[in-house]
């Protein structure tokens, strides 16, 4: 080996060339996700397929494409709930929600809305304080299976407890339990709050703006990226975003060390919304 170059193990370079080959093959990239996290869930489909390499995973689905499909739900779905994290939801309650009240119409866009549990407590936020009928909702994933559960809003009942305590730290002002139905082992939830949500498959890795948004909710997600495709993530956002537009991220995210700092401002900051600076 030439002196000074850089040396990766064989796992790294099977990785590097799964990832090329997902793109290649189905037009996914992942090639700007960490590092760190790709491996985790490529060692968690490894278990899943029965395979004892990567190269022997990238054969796999390369020659076949429901294998795919099935890699797709290992790489992309993180934990979701409703109103996680619920003194966000009481902080745009309070902060952003009187903002948006003084706009004749609203567009929210939520990226990265995996099985949409995020994007349903969105619709009952904007309900209870009277803007979901003159709001879209555009809910936007690369998963298409995670976009079908979003869409059907059936959510496991074991998990309504906590769903439920989640509200109400949230401020919310009803019984939880009135926005769904119990059956089986499922809770449907109230359709109506459906018709103003709009469910498409969008890249942040790949795809461009397509709307003018007024508050965009991208949580949990670019904790996955690397650095470069934050960094195109949160360009797509502030492009998207009106005239001192909301920005709200997860917990251990921010825009504050990006190339796009200087473009928002917090507002709150524990609870990581920034507002686009005029």
């Amino acid at each position: 080996m030439a002196p000074g170059l850089p040396t990766f193990s064989v796992e790294d370079i099977e990785l590097r060339l799964l990832i090329d080959a997902l793109y290649l093959r189905y037009s996914y990239d992942f090639r700007n996700y960490s590092p760190a996290s790709l491996r985790r869930r490529v060692k968690v489909a490894l278990n899943h397929f029965g395979c004892d390499t990567i190269s022997a995973l990238q054969a796999r689905v390369l020659h076949d494409p429901a294998a795919f499909a099935q890699l797709l739900q290992v790489l992309t779905i993180p934990v979701s709930g409703m109103f996680r994290d619920p003194e966000y939801f009481l902080a745009l309650r309070r902060q952003v929600m009187p903002v948006l009240r003084t706009y004749p119409s609203i567009k929210v866009w939520i990226a990265g809305c995996s099985t949409g549990e995020e994007v349903w407590s969105m619709a009952i936020l904007l309900r209870e304080e009277g803007l979901l009928d003159r709001t879209i909702i555009y809910a936007t994933d690369i998963n298409p299976v995670s976009l079908d559960r979003a869409r059907q809003g059936i959510f496991p009942l074991a998990q309504l407890q906590a769903y439920t305590a989640n509200y109400q730290a949230a401020g919310g002002m009803k019984a939880f339990s009135d926005y769904y139905t119990a059956a089986y082992d499922g809770a449907l939830f109230d359709r109506s709050l459906r018709e103003n949500i709009t469910f498409a498959d969008h890249s942040l890795s790949t795809d461009s703006v397509f709307a003018e948004t007024h508050l965009v909710s991208c949580r949990n997600v670019l904790i996955y990226f690397n650095r470069e495709l934050q960094d195109r993530a949160f360009g797509l956002f502030h492009d998207s975003l009106c005239h001192r537009g909301f920005l709200g991220l997860g917990t251990k995210e921010t825009v504050d060390f990006s190339q796009w700092a200087s473009k928002f401002e917090r507002l709150a900051h524990r609870e990581r919304i920034f507002r686009k600076t005029a």
